[in-house]
Parts: structure tokens; C-alpha cells; sequence
């Protein structure tokens, strides 16, 4: 009995070590998210957040911490001890900006009709009914401001009886105003549009509202794309980002500088897209993050105010990660984060002279200690039309190159989303790998960090180069000797989950398995049905009943997976939300039903309250498990 007991207790142990050699669905759920608050007033102290999925509450749990900018003791404090300097205050201190939700419209039954106030219906009679994952129902995000101190909790409305949002939606925060600095104006964005105007225009701006006139002014109005992201440099010069293009969300984004009435674009000349921006504490350079090569890196660009200099774009980091914000300037160094495809955010420094940088927070580092990581490799495979094109290889931990893999090919949606080294809680790279997969995951055409044209490239051609882009990734990878090639399945979501549809119906039998999330099947109604009209108007060339437009009908015919199903005959698993405006429901049911009228071996994982993505924790393991265990049953 001694000696089975401790047989038992060593082959326990020797599993539980195993077990702590690789990432599972769990573990990953354990893994610590990262949030900046920002610096005290003294620029001396860096505070910051860090959530952890609570599972059994089906929730998410924070602690607070505070550490010296240049790295050192980090300590755990109340919430209520956060001293980060708030950007809402103004300069002089005298008043604070927020912004609540205000009625403007009657749209709800029980709004119209007093008297039926159980009612239970919304009433339109023009677009803009939805967005993202919520009903329009007559409230707007509106911005206000008060006296510090002041017990008046409802302050003053800068934008009275407008119905218009500022906060934008869906995503917007405070990022989308901000006070002058003599305090005597505030600065906001919003898309002052209406109804179908609303929903077919990227068109906002930046607005100057003045506190002692209560006049508003609209400083962009010559720009008829996005106009976002305003900040003032300490020299008093005005800077945001701005897309020239209406109706095209993934246009060229360039730094506009706005001083003494003088319009600059720092970035025109440079082939590249920005992802978001900060002054230098001097005024004097313009710091912000791009993609480039499949990563998210540094750039510094030189303002040149009055002098007659052009600015210039300079490169100041390179290597395997992504660099996701830029918090601060700190004497020669910058405070940012950063992520690669096995590790999530932490805080860096990174010298400004050296170019180099300096790891000051390593929230999980006890779990990445505890597991193998993936091998990452970075390829390039000649594509049809004679293009050399990036692709990411994840390799298993523990890879032996005498062994044969089964082999993913992973689509990445957006459609013009970079494919870089992000750290996903949903489609991470680590996990897939940790579970015996290689992953081939291609920076196909229509992705930023490989030029404008190349990111451009995709639009109103979903079926064309960038398909051949995914079956030239995979062909070219399957060459290897470790690769399985009876065992290739593809995955993705979004346009991933409209390219796996797509190719379930050309791929000539090269895929055992598919997996689709909230993947576009029909592109009729997905123009029927979707909310923001402009993404597809633009990708799509136009709508499907104008039958002399070129693009549009090879959109909604050759292009589109729903006439390409008779060629369909292999399992699929079909993901979908609930709330999922953008690529709505019945994209994923129809596929589905296809599917099962097919005969096919398919599953249907629908999430009746998650929206375009899975943020529930006990949604997303339930998503884990199944997208594994299809993989074992169909791979």
C-alpha cells in the first residue's frame, strides 16, 4: 500500500509538472491585464491597473499600483490613493469635463405613448438604428463641465439639444476632447451627421467650443474623413489625426499640426499609417506608433513650426513586439508598453539615445516561468503576383522538426487590422501552438506596416490577391517535412471568418477542418443588415442593386461564399453573438444552416449576449474548449 501510494503521489506529481509545461485554456484566463492611469503631477510616479478574470464570478477583479517612472518598488495601494494628474481638470483648476448620456430623441414606445408604459418597442424612420452591439434608443453621449468643488452635479451642456455623441460611439472616451491650455476652451470630436448621413460617413471633426461666448467652432471642417485624438503640446501648437477620405475607415491616418492658423501635415510623405501619437515635452517632435514589418513599433517625426525645414520620419525601435502605447516622455526616455505573440503587456522605458529598452513590470512572470514557449518565426513567401509577403510561423514549444504537425492557417480580420505581435486572450497564438497546432499566419494583402498601396490593395477585391495571399502561405509552409499536410485546417474571424467561408469553396480539398467566427457568408445581407454602411459601402464598391457598378456586382457575386457553397464538403464550426451588429446574426445562422443542409459535419457555438468578440470570462473558456475540442475531433 506505502509503495502504491507513492507510485500514485510521483506519477501525480510528474503529470501536474507536465501540465505546468504548457498553456492551457485556464491558464491563459489567469494571465494579469495591464492598465496605464497615468502619472502623478510630478511626473515622478507611474500608476496602473491590473485586472484578473474572476471565473466562478463570471467577472474581473482589479488592484491598484503605483511605482517610480524609472523603474523600482512597486507597491499595491487603495483606489482611492491613485494621485494621477487628470487630463479633465483644466489648467487653471477652476473647472472639471464629463460627460453623461442625455435624452434628445423619442424613440422607445413608452417615450411616445406616456400611457402605455409597458410597451415594448423602438420606432425609427431613419437609419442609424444601431451600433456595435446597442440599440439606438433616443440617448447621446454629451459632454459637460463645472466648477471644481461644485455641488451642482449636472453642470453645463456644451452641446444642448444636439443629437450628436460626444463621446463617439462605440469606443470613444476621454481621448475624444480635452481643455486648452489657457482653460478657456475645450476641444472635442463628434460627428455632427444625421440618420443615413450618420451611417454612411466617417466624417467627424474637431470643435473649439468657448467658455465665456458658449459659441462653438468647427476647426476641421475642410477634412471630410476622421479627424480624432486632439492634444496640445507644451508650446501651445494643436496636433491630432486626421483620414482624408469620407467613408473609409482604414485610410492613410496622418499627425496634423494646427498653430497661429497654420495647418501641417507631418506625416504626408511617409508611407505609413499612425496608430496613435504624443508631443515631445519640448514641443519640438511628435512621438508615435506605426505598423511596420508585422510589428507595432516606435517613430519620432520633428515639427517644424515657422522654420522652412520638411518633417522627417525616423524609425527609433526594431525587433520582435509590438510597442502598444506611449504613456509619457521622461527626461530621454519614453514610458511605454509592449506585447509579443507570448507575452502580454508590461510597462517599458525605452532610451531615447540608446534606442534601447528597459522591462519595468512583469506582472506574469511566475506563469510564462512555468510554460514552454512557442518558437515565433518570421518568413516570407513569394506571392502570385511576385510580391515577397510576411508570415508568421508559430511553432509548438518543444518543436522537433523530425515530426509531423497539424498546421492552421490563421485569417485575420479587420479587414485592414495589422497582423503583428499582439497578445489576444481569444485567438492567441501561444495557446494554439501550446496545443501541438503550427500556426501560418499571413500579413496578406490589405494589412498597414508594408505600405499604403499594399494596405489599400484589399478594398473591393475580398475574393482576389488576398485569397491567393492566404493559399500562397499556406502552399509554401506545407513544404516543410514537419507539416502534415493531411491535417491543415483554417480559422478566423471577421473578414478571417468571410476569407474561411470563402475558401471552404475554391480550396480544391487543401483545408481538413474550418473554423468561422462572425465571418461574413452572404454579402447581399450583410449590406442589408449591418450598421456602419460606410465599411461597406467602401469595401463592397457600393450596393448590391446598382447592376452597373463593376465592383459592387463582383462583390455580391463572384466574391461572395453564399455562391460558392455547392462546392463546400468540409466540417466547419460556425461562431456567432448575439449582439454582433457589425457582421450580424444571420451570417452565422445561414452559414450554419448551409451547412447542415449540406450534410456536413458542423457545430453552430452561438453567444446570445457577446458581441463582435467574447468578453464574458466563463463565454470565452466555454470558447476555448470547443474551438480545441473540434480541432481534436476534425484535425
Amino acid at each position: 500500500m506505502k509503495n502504491t501510494l507513492l507510485i500514485f503521489t510521483f506519477i501525480l506529481t510528474s503529470n501536474l509538472m507536465i501540465a505546468q509545461k504548457t498553456m492551457t485554456p485556464e491558464l491563459l484566463w489567469q494571465v494579469e491585464r495591464l492598465s496605464v492611469m497615468g502619472l502623478d503631477s510630478e511626473g515622478a510616479t507611474l500608476f496602473f491597473t491590473v485586472k484578473t478574470p474572476n471565473i466562478s464570478d463570471n467577472s474581473y477583479d482589479s488592484k491598484y499600483f503605483k511605482m517610480p517612472v524609472d523603474g523600482g518598488t512597486i507597491v499595491e495601494i487603495k483606489k482611492e490613493d491613485v494621485k494621477a494628474t487628470d487630463k479633465n481638470t483644466s489648467a487653471d483648476g477652476n473647472y472639471q469635463l464629463f460627460n453623461n448620456e442625455v435624452q434628445i430623441e423619442n424613440i422607445k414606445g413608452t417615450d411616445v405613448y406616456k400611457h402605455l408604459d409597458k410597451s415594448n418597442v423602438y420606432i425609427f424612420s431613419d437609419l442609424d438604428i444601431r451600433h456595435w452591439d446597442t440599440w439606438s434608443d433616443g440617448n447621446f453621449n454629451h459632454l459637460f463641465y463645472k466648477k471644481v468643488g461644485s455641488e451642482d452635479a449636472t453642470g453645463i451642456d456644451i452641446m444642448p439639444n444636439e443629437p450628436y455623441h460626444t463621446p463617439q460611439k462605440p469606443f470613444g472616451g476621454d481621448e475624444d476632447y480635452i481643455w486648452s491650455p489657457d482653460s478657456k476652451a475645450i476641444y472635442y470630436v463628434s460627428k455632427k451627421l444625421k440618420g443615413k448621413a450618420y451611417a454612411t460617413s466617417t466624417n467627424t471633426d474637431i470643435y473649439k467650443y468657448n467658455l465665456a461666448t458658449k459659441t462653438t467652432e468647427n476647426i476641421t471642417e475642410d477634412n471630410k474623413g476622421y479627424d480624432t485624438n486632439p492634444a496640445f503640446s507644451s508650446n501651445g501648437a494643436l496636433a491630432w489625426l486626421q483620414m482624408k477620405t469620407d467613408g473609409y475607415e482604414s485610410d492613410k491616418n496622418d499627425i496634423i499640426v494646427l498653430n497661429n492658423g497654420i495647418k501641417q501635415n507631418l506625416t504626408q510623405q511617409w508611407d505609413g499609417t499612425v496608430r496613435s501619437f504624443t508631443w515631445s515635452n519640448d514641443g519640438n517632435h511628435v512621438y508615435f506608433t506605426a505598423a511596420v514589418d508585422g510589428t507595432i513599433q516606435l517613430f519620432k517625426v520633428n515639427y517644424p513650426g515657422k522654420k522652412r525645414i520638411a518633417p522627417v520620419v525616423e524609425q527609433l525601435s526594431e525587433g520582435q513586439f509590438d510597442v502598444t502605447s506611449i504613456i509619457a516622455q521622461k527626461d530621454n526616455t519614453l514610458l511605454v508598453t509592449r506585447t509579443d505573440m507570448n507575452h502580454a503587456a508590461d510597462i517599458y522605458n525605452f532610451n531615447l539615445k540608446k534606442k534601447s529598452f528597459n522591462q519595468l513590470t512583469n506582472i506574469n512572470k511566475d506563469i510564462y516561468n512555468s510554460v514552454d514557449l512557442p518558437k515565433v518565426e518570421k518568413r516570407y513567401v513569394t506571392t502570385t503576383d511576385g510580391k515577397q509577403m510576411l508570415v508568421w510561423v508559430i511553432l509548438p514549444p518543444n518543436f522537433d522538426a523530425t515530426k509531423k504537425y497539424p498546421t492552421l492557417l490563421y485569417a485575420q480580420g479587420g479587414p485592414q487590422s495589422a497582423l503583428s505581435q499582439f497578445y489576444s486572450y481569444r485567438w492567441n497564438f501561444q495557446l494554439m501552438a501550446s496545443q501541438g497546432y503550427i500556426v501560418v499566419a499571413p500579413n496578406r494583402r490589405g494589412m498597414p506596416g508594408h505600405g499604403v498601396k499594399w494596405n489599400e490593395d484589399i478594398s473591393k477585391d475580398w475574393g482576389g490577391q488576398v485569397i491567393d495571399d492566404y493559399l500562397s502561405a499556406i502552399d509554401a509552409i506545407a513544404k516543410e517535412p514537419y507539416v502534415d499536410n493531411d491535417r491543415l485546417g483554417a480559422i478566423g474571424a471577421s473578414f478571417g471568418g468571410y476569407s474561411v467561408f470563402y475558401l471552404a469553396g475554391i480550396h480544391n480539398n487543401r483545408f481538413k477542418t474550418f473554423i468561422s467566427h462572425d465571418g461574413v457568408f452572404d454579402t447581399r445581407s450583410m449590406y442589408g443588415t449591418t450598421e456602419e454602411l460606410f465599411f461597406v459601402n467602401h469595401d463592397f464598391g457600393g450596393n448590391y442593386w446598382d447592376t452597373t457598378n463593376e465592383a459592387a456586382q463582383k462583390a455580391y457575386n463572384e466574391f461572395n461564399p453564399v455562391n460558392k457553397v455547392a462546392e463546400w464538403n468540409t466540417p466547419m464550426l460556425i461562431i456567432q453573438g448575439g449582439k454582433d451588429y457589425r457582421v450580424p446574426i444571420e451570417q452565422g445562422l445561414a452559414a450554419y444552416q448551409t451547412a447542415q443542409l449540406l450534410g456536413l459535419k458542423s457545430k453552430l457555438l452561438y453567444f446570445p449576449e457577446e458581441n463582435h468578440w467574447v468578453l464574458n470570462p466563463q463565454n470565452a473558456l466555454v470558447w476555448q474548449h470547443e474551438f480545441f475540442k473540434w480541432l481534436k475531433e476534425t484535425l
